[in-house]
């Protein structure tokens, strides 16, 4: 079935200097419209040319209308939305004499101005996006926090390089759930968790022993239940974002703990040194939810590329976390053990 026809109808208002209404094709059949409040209009047209009224045995007034399943009183080929905020969303349907579908689309509404934005919540951080990964080997995951009082779902997603033209293309498959956005220097592809407040992405031209030139450009398009669309954005580096998985702790004894690089850190080692801090405490804290975040430890320490240290003998709990080594980005979450038999075990 061909696609809808839109063409820009400028309205004739009191005020002629108002701003003009964008448009923009998300994935066929869906088209986003800009508004910026103005009483603006915009015209769909079902058939693409009018010698198809002719081919289908329909006359323009037999063409009748539908948004969100109910009947319009325009008729014709040519449809006239009035733009007042985001009422004009919808599912559009045009049907021939019969009754027969002969086009449709959904129609999203997006408020030009960002500063009103209202689908998701602005994290601690300042950002609405908030963007890891484990490793540098070109897969990165973002979530976000949904507004309560409004039922969103992710509508589109959007990855690239910078240093991509503005020739990429960004395709959806049948599940609406992946994603995929080409262009000759990159190929990211992108999914929904079962969550759907989180997106997993993978830039399948990375070389993670290569220096990132370029910053990843990831954009979320969230839509609501009434047809309104919203676009947060992220601009990152891999070594910005990355957050080493928890170590693992292999071995203790009276003297010494050891403990394993992460499986999911990138390989060699050797070219992606770790950092390690080792917290010790002299007591348990019996009333602390994680001793690690919730107590001061009583003695700090921090070691390179090695994984194992001496422990105190009057440690009664250990912890330990990861950083990269040769940038300054975040440090996993500790590893944690307190078992004191485990620590000094008794002779």
């Amino acid at each position: 079935m061909k696609l809808f026809v839109f063409s820009f109808v400028c309205a004739c208002l009191q005020v002629s200097h108002q701003n003009p209404t964008s448009q923009w094709t998300m994935t066929p059949h869906v088209l986003v419209v800009v508004v910026d409040g103005s009483l603006d209009q915009q015209s769909l047209s079902c058939l693409e040319q009018p010698e198809e009224l002719l081919r289908r045995d329909n006359k323009d007034e037999d063409i009748s209308w539908r948004k969100n399943g109910v009947e319009e009183a325009q008729r014709g080929n040519a449809y006239l939305l009035e733009l007042e905020e985001s009422f004009a969303g919808g599912n559009y349907t045009c049907h021939s004499k019969d009754g027969s579908l002969l086009n449709h689309t959904e129609v999203l509404i997006q408020d030009d101005e960002p500063d009103r934005r209202r689908i998701l919540l602005k994290a601690d951080h300042g950002d609405y996006l908030d963007c890891s990964t484990q490793n540098y080997n070109g897969g990165f995951q973002c979530s976000w926090t949904w507004h309560p009082h409004r039922a969103s779902k992710v509508a589109f997603i959007k990855a690239r390089r910078l240093s991509d033209d503005d020739d990429i293309q960004c395709s959806v498959d049948e599940s609406g759930q992946r994603w995929t956005c080409s262009s000759g220097q990159s190929n990211f592809s992108c999914s929904v968790d079962g969550s759907g407040n989180r997106i997993v992405c993978l830039d399948q031209q990375h070389c993670p022993y290569a220096e990132e030139s370029q910053q990843i450009h990831v954009t979320v398009y969230v839509k609501t239940a009434h047809f309104l669309v919203e676009n947060y954005s992220k601009y990152l580096y891999l070594s910005e974002i990355v957050k080493p998985d928890k170590v693992t702790i292999s071995k203790v004894n009276t003297t010494t703990i050891e403990w394993s690089y992460p499986s999911s850190w990138s390989s060699p080692y050797s070219y992606f040194p770790l950092t390690f801090q080792i917290a010790q405490f002299r007591r348990r804290c019996k009333r602390c939810d994680n001793q690690c975040t919730d107590s001061k430890a009583t003695k700090t320490s921090t070691v390179h590329s090695t994984c194992q240290f001496e422990v105190k003998r009057w440690a009664k709990a250990v912890c330990i976390r990861a950083k990269d080594a040769l940038c300054n980005s975040q440090w996993s979450d500790w590893s944690f053990v307190s078992d004191k038999q485990k620590l000094h075990p008794k002779s």
